[in-house]
């Protein structure tokens, strides 16, 4: 049946519909429902299987049962609109009843000695079995409830009948309604057709067609979201050529470490290695947990681009962690000699100077940096590979404005906090990802307790006996300062406690409202073994580095995610000696005693992000990065992994072959994009 036939076309307004009226009309359109063709993507959530029909006799409580009587009583009470409605049903083997509550206007659907047939949730009344607010339709009638029937997300103020019935009637439109994935990849992966699709999750008929159907729903949200982010963020990718870059210096270093690499630091080189080696720009994803290894490859990379006559630059989120990548890394260049230069915004005006004339001239060729690196008069001569390191500390933004100081700059994105691979394939849609699984030989893992506040006092027993080895210990508290709303220790309260109980020793404190200098001071000062005690909010996640930090403690441990209790504890465990973490925590949040039980069973980032995933979903994961994840109906990110790969290779072939979605292929998927993204779409990245 054609659209001649039914009158309606897919961009129709609602309205347009029978019994639609102003008041259905503005319910439908508060819930995104505008157009017929918004109408045909409201999907089922599930089904129900009302195919066969039991005997009343056979009803079993709590279960939902298809049934056929005949209607052999009613009752009502007329003069009480509020009154309930009775029925008597009756077939060969039983009888039941069937109640309305409220139900009155109701008793002129049914007539005494007429068979109807109900489906709903058993009990028992008695001893008799009774459905309460069944759906029901006269046995036989073209509105039989009977077969696979789909069941809507609730629109308040339009009934699931209602739904059903709009489905029946726009039914003909499905074959009208835009398919936006280019056929080469129908064709190239057997994805069924949207017509397909619409027919078999609306009027489903078999399991199978089912399935096929919601892969192609699938694939279309992942397809649409991956082609969007590359969109967003590869609209250069005609500037593929990059300089090639010799690794043969790296590979040299790598035999003068003194230490062998881990099996997962190699494979890693080796895929660096490769895209640096190539005519094509890398843009490479490296994701390993703290302490696996990343800081060395980096080296490696850094010093085949000195010697292949490139400069290159590492980008760090922190001055102090800068500072101390300067430390290292002069160490180790300096047999061959290159020596780094540093450059952050707070440094003296003659300093600073130096720093920019040479990085200009092309004589500095190892050059460590804040994102004072971003700044228009930083220019380089020659820059052929960008770092950066914690990478969800910088956004896409200044990932690029970085590599767009050069004119064939390869790029390297480094991060500690570990993401499962179905989302590091979103974030860095247009990255390849190498991992470092693997932990250096003779790194112990960290002993991670569950502890009741009652055992709070052990706790800093504990931590006292450390700090009188020579140890150093990390404090966190969820609040800087004590709130009346939230109850949770505070660090400032923390602070003064310790500062009584620990007299024959240095406490420190910092948190975020500290301006800048005066927290790199305080984070100096415990690098250098000033301060024993480090008393702190989030704000140590990342960016520094105390091989001589042996505890952990995290008050109100319950307040943090997993991701950020995973990178809490990576600040211990840096050295030789045997580090703890401590979990302080009195939740009886189910979602929160998962959290603590996976931290004390595993230090395997990679596993703690799965479980995060599964605990949060993507939405909450996704919640702080600088566009949000559009919303998916289909997509599982936790299940559909495979499919997201399949997408991920499908998008980038699109946008490789046409970076604009200009071609007459490309133009409704363009369009279904912008819908998705809305108008995060048109930020130019």
């Amino acid at each position: 049946m054609s659209t001649e036939l039914t009158g309606y076309k897919p961009s129709d307004s609602v309205s347009v519909l029978k019994g639609i009226g102003p008041k259905k009309e503005k319910i439908l359109k508060e819930n995104g429902i505008n157009t017929l063709e918004d109408i045909i993507y409201v999907f089922p959530r599930q089904y129900e299987d009302r195919r066969n029909l039991i005997p009343i006799s056979e009803m079993k409580i709590g279960e939902e049962v298809l049934v056929s009587g005949k209607v052999v009583s009613k009752r009502s009470n007329f003069y009480s609109r509020t009154a309930p409605l009775s029925l008597l049903v009756q077939d060969d083997s039983a009888v039941m009843e069937v109640v309305f509550f409220n139900g009155r206007f109701l008793d002129k659907l049914f007539d005494i000695g007429t068979y109807y047939t109900f489906y709903g949730k058993a009990s028992k009344n008695f001893d008799r079995n009774q459905l309460i607010h069944p759906q029901f339709a006269k046995t036989g009638s073209k509105d039989d409830i009977r077969g696979i029937v789909p069941v809507y997300p609730q629109i308040s103020g339009v009934s699931q009948n209602e739904i059903r019935r709009i489905q029946r009637e726009l039914r003909p439109l499905y074959s009208e309604a835009e398919d936006f994935i280019p056929k080469s990849i129908q064709e190239n992966i057997n994805l069924a057709s949207l017509a397909y699709s619409l027919e078999n999750l609306h009027f489903p008929t078999d399991g199978k067609k089912v399935l096929s159907a919601k892969y192609r729903m699938v694939f279309s949200e992942l397809l649409t979201l991956e082609t969007g982010l590359m969109y967003m963020r590869k609209g250069d990718s005609s500037q593929n050529e990059a300089a090639e870059i010799s690794c043969a210096m790296g590979d040299r270093f790598m035999t003068k470490l003194g230490f062998e690499l881990t099996e997962g630091q190699k494979a890693a080189w080796e895929d660096i290695k490769r895209d640096l080696e190539s005519k094509k720009r890398m843009n490479r994803l490296l994701q390993g947990d703290v302490g696996s290894g990343k800081t060395v490859i980096s080296e490696m990379a850094m010093i085949s681009a000195a010697e292949s006559g490139y400069q290159s630059v590492i980008m760090a989120p922190t001055e102090l962690l800068a500072k101390q990548h300067l430390e290292s890394f002069a160490k180790d260049f300096a047999p061959y000699g290159y020596r780094p230069e540093l450059l952050i915004s707070n440094m003296e005006r003659k300093e600073k100077q130096r720093i920019l004339e040479g990085i200009e001239s092309g004589e500095i060729k190892i050059i460590i940096a804040t994102h004072a690196v971003l700044q228009e008069n930083v220019r380089f001569k020659k820059l052929g590979l960008v770092i950066t390191d914690e990478q969800h500390r910088f956004g896409v933004n200044q990932r690029k404005t970085l590599s767009s100081k050069g004119d064939a700059v390869n790029v390297l994105v480094m991060t500690a906090t570990p993401i499962p691979r179905t989302l590091a394939v979103i974030l860095y849609g247009d990255l390849d990802v190498s991992q470092i699984r693997t932990m250096p030989k003779g790194r112990m893992p960290i002993k991670t307790s569950l502890v009741n506040p009652e055992d709070r006092r052990k706790v800093y027993d504990f931590v006292e006996e450390e700090v009188k080895k020579g140890r150093q210990a990390y404090v966190v508290s969820p609040l800087i300062e004590d709130s009346d709303r939230v109850q949770a220790a505070s660090a400032e309260s923390v602070y003064d406690e310790l500062k009584d109980r620990f007299k024959g020793f240095s406490v420190g404190l910092v948190h975020g409202s500290m301006k800048q200098e005066e927290k790199d001071k305080k984070m100096e000062d415990f690098s250098n073994g000033k301060i024993d005690i480090l008393v702190s909010t989030v704000v140590i996640e990342v960016g520094i580095n105390v091989p001589n930090a042996t505890v952990m403690v995290i008050e109100n441990a319950e307040r943090f995610g997993l991701a950020q209790l995973h990178q809490l504890r990576g600040r211990v465990g840096r050295g030789e000696n045997e580090s703890f973490c401590f979990l302080i925590t009195d939740a009886n949040n189910e979602i929160a005693i998962k959290r603590s039980e996976i931290m004390c069973q595993t230090t395997d980032g990679f596993e703690i992000a799965e479980e995060d995933l599964k605990l949060r979903g993507p939405g909450e994961i996704f919640g702080t990065r600088q566009h949000g994840l559009p919303q998916m109906i289909f997509a599982d990110l936790s299940r559909h992994g495979d499919v997201l790969e399949k997408a991920l290779e499908s998008a980038k072939k699109l946008i490789d072959d046409d970076p604009k979605l200009e071609d007459a292929d490309n133009l409704a998927l363009k369009k279904r994009v912008k819908s998705m993204f809305g108008e995060e779409i048109e930020l130019a990245l």
